[in-house]
């Protein structure tokens, strides 16, 4: 068995399988977290590799398995059937080829049973059109004040708010509405100015 794992034409895929190990051992550990890529490329093709379903080390350490197994199993195939194994210049290509499709469907089929990425992280501009209290300062046209707006997952922001109106100022204390936003800041109105229907 040795012999057979350690032999040259099956270097590359004992080492895929190596390196599977390593990533997992790697993930066991919390070193690699859970670090978002922003891929540029073909999204359908992503997709069908099944990128979007499981995180990319997942995906990645899912393939190399694939592509060892496939490989020790075509090159054991033609041991047992021809007397002598496949050169890597062949086998290599045909087990990463043969791979990917292999990798789509078990992503697919994985998928379910791991659990999934969930964030409550919104855009700011998302917060335009809510309620929020004046807690820190008095704001006018050129002088902001802070604000503590929550989200429709209740998770609280503070933001820098002046009046959409420049002759309006809006007290600490006061419940406002923010009516736009402009980069960093954004413009309000008094919550007696505009009638928003409670959800």
């Amino acid at each position: 068995m040795e012999a057979f794992l350690f032999a040259p034409e099956n270097i590359v895929f004992v080492s895929a399988l190596v390196l599977m190990l390593l990533i997992g051992a790697v993930q066991a550990l919390g070193f690699a977290g859970d670090a978002g890529l922003d891929l540029d490329t073909d999204a359908d093709l992503l997709g069908w590799l099944g990128l979007g379903r499981l995180p990319l080390l997942a995906l990645v350490a899912l393939f190399l398995t694939l592509f060892a197994i496939i490989g020790l199993l075509g090159q054991q195939a033609a041991h047992d059937l021809f007397g002598g194994m496949i050169t890597p210049w062949i086998a290599v290509p045909g087990a990463a080829v043969t791979a990917l499709p292999a990798t789509g469907v078990a992503a697919r089929i994985v998928a379910p049973f791991l659990p999934q990425d969930h964030t409550t992280a919104i855009s700011l501009d998302h917060l335009v059109g809510s309620r929020a209290t004046i807690v820190t300062g008095r704001a006018a046209s050129g002088s902001p004040a802070r604000a503590r707006v929550e989200d429709h997952h209740g998770q609280a922001h503070y933001v820098m708010v002046e009046p959409d109106n420049g002759n309006q100022t809006l007290e600490e204390g006061e419940t406002i509405l923010l009516v736009r936003r402009e980069e960093h800041l954004f413009r309000a109105i008094s919550h007696g100015d505009h009638y928003l229907p409670r959800i």
